[in-house]
């Protein structure tokens, strides 16, 4: 007997998350909100600008929800009354508190877009085109309340072109970790994936 789809809440802000939210859209279970950020003035006209998955979150037909603030038990109740099994967090923007990392019975996931713990933090694919990393990633991981700390539960890597940039290399990495996440959910499903801790040292 098949089991019935997850309801996920996906949190993501830039283009990074978007074959991720695209992915899990278009998958098996069913995201039942997006978290993102609040929209921004940007350009010469300060024009108010919505982040690309709020836009394409309405374009799914997904409730939007961008909280100013998030540790307040006002959202907390929100996210709740969406009765979620899991959050997916893709590139979101802020760190989450333990009031939303135990929020539901599966927890929090991130998609992080690098091998880690290597580039721990903010701009991981900056810092691989920076180093020069041959080999690059994205990772599947249990959130905890450190930066990118959490145990992994999947990696996937590919090799990074002689004359790769940040811009080709992120497009790369959006779809790689869309296609791992899916994977890493699967198998958080089936009780097929476990997860390892990470080198802290």
């Amino acid at each position: 007997m098949s089991k019935p789809p997850l309801r996920i809440i996906f949190m993501g802000t830039p283009d990074f998350g978007l074959p991720s939210l695209q992915a899990l859209a278009d998958g098996p279970d069913d995201v039942v909100a997006v978290v993102t950020q609040p929209d921004r003035r940007k350009g010469r006209g300060k024009k108010l600008t919505p982040p690309p998955v709020k836009v394409l979150a309405e374009a799914l037909d997904i409730p939007v929800l961008q909280p100013t603030k998030i540790r307040t038990e006002e959202f907390r109740n929100g996210l709740l009354s969406y009765q979620p099994d899991l959050i997916v967090v893709t590139a979101y923007g802020r760190i989450l508190p333990p009031s939303l990392l135990d929020l539901t019975p599966m927890g929090c996931i991130n998609v992080h877009g690098s091998l880690l713990p290597l580039h721990r933090g903010a701009a991981p694919i900056q810092w691989s085109v920076i180093k020069g990393d041959k080999e690059v990633g994205v990772t599947i991981i249990r959130m905890d309340e450190g930066m990118d700390t959490g145990d992994m539960l999947l990696q996937a890597n590919i090799t990074s072109a002689p004359d790769e940039t940040a811009g080709t290399l992120f497009d790369k990495m959006a779809q790689l970790g869309s296609e791992t996440l899916l994977r890493a959910i699967k198998g958080l499903k089936d009780g097929t994936i476990a997860a390892a801790q990470q080198d802290h040292d």
